[in-house]
């Protein structure tokens, strides 16, 4: 038997009660999000009132830093529930259409949320008459919070497992099978930890580092392009140990590549990220240049 980690014993469900025939209840995944946002809010407001850290003056005032939570919260959820439909599972929801709205049961994308930021960030900016640049590095600096809750959450619930492995850190995730070439015990990578330490903790260290140390937001731009840059490299990098989703996957394409080259390939989520890394690079030479 290899060496393997168990699978904690942690209810997906914090709590859950009856109330007039309605079942309520508080998942983690939920409260992965919710947390996520309230705590990224309030990181935003704290860097509104540090006005050392920015070159003139911080780019809105603490108050509608509160008005900007609401519209991520729309771009986040709309957009990462649309983005999921979309990119991964797009024929099951078009036979399904009223899982869509189940977003309790999981099925997020990064990709698709991050666009839906990006258009609300916009939004925004514009209606309120906002530096975009400066709103969007405001977003970056908070955005590793989100992540590391989510990736938690992920792993909690348990879903974006890895692929099967021998390494001793391996997880028996519980109800996940291995294919029946797989001889040896069935264990996987903790993919979800691996995103949460590199996307979130890494990530976030890096950001936190070049805004207190080096005033990257003196640079407009130049933080969103860093967050790009690195979300993209991590997710790419993780994506080598994350089973892809089962849609991607057949006999003759067990690791999921959605575009393949040679004896290897890139997956749906490689695919994604790969735009993010060129836009991180343009966006951090880019704002270094402005005056």
């Amino acid at each position: 038997m290899l060496l393997a980690l168990p699978f904690p014993n942690i209810d997906p469900e914090i709590f859950a009660i009856d109330l007039f025939g309605f079942n309520f209840a508080l998942r983690w995944y939920s409260l992965a999000y919710i947390g996520g946002l309230i705590i990224g809010w309030r990181v935003i407001v704290r860097l509104m009132k540090n006005a050392s850290l920015w070159k003139d003056a911080a780019p809105m005032s603490p108050g509608k830093a509160e008005d900007l939570l609401t519209w991520l919260i729309i771009g986040v959820v709309l957009g990462g529930r649309l983005g999921f439909v979309l990119f991964y599972q797009p024929a099951y929801f078009l036979s399904n259409p009223g899982d869509i709205l189940k977003v309790w049961q999981g099925g997020m994308s990064f990709h698709g949320g991050f666009a839906g930021v990006i258009v609300a960030t916009i939004l925004y900016s514009w209606r309120q008459k906002l530096p975009l640049w400066s709103v969007a590095d405001a977003i970056a600096v908070a955005a590793p919070i989100g992540l590391f809750f989510g990736r938690i959450a992920n792993f909690i619930m348990p879903e974006l497992w890895g692929r099967p492995t021998t390494v001793p850190w391996g997880v028996e995730f519980p109800g996940v099978s291995c294919p029946d070439t797989w001889l040896l015990a069935c264990t996987r990578h903790p993919s979800q930890l691996y995103e949460a330490g590199l996307e979130g903790i890494l990530l976030g260290l890096i950001i936190l580092l070049l805004v207190t140390r080096y005033r990257a937001l003196h640079f407009p731009g130049m933080i969103t392009g860093v967050f790009a840059l690195g979300y993209g490299l991590a997710r790419m990098f993780v994506e080598l140990f994350r089973q892809a989703d089962a849609q991607f996957v057949s006999l003759d394409n067990p690791f999921g590549y959605v575009i393949t080259l040679g004896n290897a390939g890139l997956t749906q989520g490689q695919i994604l990220s790969l735009p993010m890394v060129f836009i991180g690079i343009a966006l951090i030479f880019w704002s270094r240049r402005q005056k």
